[in-house]
């Protein structure tokens, strides 16, 4: 049989109430009957009943984190983090895959169900729509990774992957590459056109270079690896290419060993994300590293803000990101600093209000 608050107050000499205190987050307890009553808790097994309790206080502590990225290894990583800071913070995440579902509504509906606190979107290629739908239904709501935006409609905690793009164009400009290439993630993904839209501004600064694009179907190594292994049976494949997610361009450097040609010596390639695995010895990435562990913590300390202040003004925080020198583009041609994300274009990372 469960042991009962009660039981514990009394093994503890303290009240009923004195016990519910000790377990419930900003409750005025001294220290001392703190102590009491979590050795007398240890010692019978006690955990609190977080159900009984949200009944009173009207919170589960619950925060759905809702991606459509498990595929992608970065994510791990993601959802690591995620778990650990909001554990961190006495709230419980709870997990939606949403594979290939795009329609907000039947997220919207489960995590009603089970009475969520606040939602954390966490996805670079869902739309600003799939997130306010929550916002619409009158839930706390933060997308991370998600779309920069002068007028944002929910909380957006990310980068401006518009600049990595152009952060990419200049890296394969300054290293004298001629003829350029874009291998994407699927279209329809917005990082994806962000990526491609700065990458095809840039190099328009560049009228000699000669941009083609592509793009795969899923941000995944065996997406990045049929992709590349496609534009290598064509006649005359890049010199380089910005792959717009680094498990792509590992993908698309196993095709290009597979295929006897060597990188960089023949193809360049340059990723984005700066996941562990891309600082392997046998892989050494060039990439563009967007700071997670930063984005992450924001978010979390947004949804609990937002939690507190349901009627906060939607704010967008964006993260500078910087090209990380490995082995996968050739030496530097043309001396330029290393691109970083202009601070005048980027929020810095304290909160920026664009209402």
């Amino acid at each position: 049989m469960a042991v009962t608050l009660k039981q514990v107050a009394k093994r503890a000499g303290v009240s009923a109430s004195a016990v519910s205190r000790t377990f419930t987050q900003g409750a005025s307890v001294s220290e001392k009957t703190r102590k009491k009553v979590e050795s007398a808790a240890a010692e019978m097994g006690y955990s609190p009943n977080f159900l009984a309790r949200s009944l009173t206080t009207r919170r589960t502590k619950m925060i759905g984190l809702v991606s459509n990225n498990f595929h992608n290894p970065i994510f791990l990583e993601v959802f690591d983090l995620f778990t650990r800071g909001l554990q961190e913070c006495d709230l419980r995440p709870l997990l939606v895959n949403l594979t290939d579902q795009t329609d907000p509504e039947a997220s919207v509906k489960m995590l009603r169900q089970y009475s969520v606190d606040g939602v954390i979107v966490a996805s670079s290629t869902l739309p600003p729509s799939f997130a306010k739908a929550f916002r619409d239904s009158n839930m706390p709501v933060v997308h991370a990774f998600g779309r920069r935006s002068s007028n944002p409609q929910v909380h957006v905690v990310g980068i401006d992957n518009v600049e990595c793009g152009r952060i990419a164009g200049r890296e394969l400009a300054r290293r004298g590459y001629r003829r350029v290439g874009f291998l994407g993630g699927p279209a329809i993904a917005t990082s994806t056109r962000d990526r491609f839209d700065g990458f095809i501004e840039e190099l328009t600064n560049h009228p000699k270079i000669e941009v083609s694009h592509s793009f795969a179907t899923a941000y995944s190594f065996d997406a990045g690896r049929s992709e590349m292994c496609r534009l290598l049976a064509q006649m005359t494949p890049c010199e380089a290419y910005f792959c717009g997610d680094d498990v792509l361009s590992i993908g698309a450097l196993s095709a290009i060993n597979s295929a006897g040609l060597s990188v960089p010596d023949d193809i360049g390639l340059i990723g984005l994300n700066d996941m562990e695995m891309a600082g392997w010895e046998n892989i050494a990435l060039t990439t563009i590293h967007q700071p997670i562990a930063k984005i992450v913590g924001s978010a979390i300390e947004l949804i609990l803000a937002t939690l507190e202040q349901p009627d906060r003004p939607p704010e967008a925080r964006l993260f500078p990101c910087h090209v990380v020198e490995r082995n996968t583009l050739r030496p530097t041609v043309y001396p330029c600093p290393v691109a970083r994300l202009d601070p005048a274009r980027a929020h810095k990372a304290s909160s920026v209000n664009e209402t």
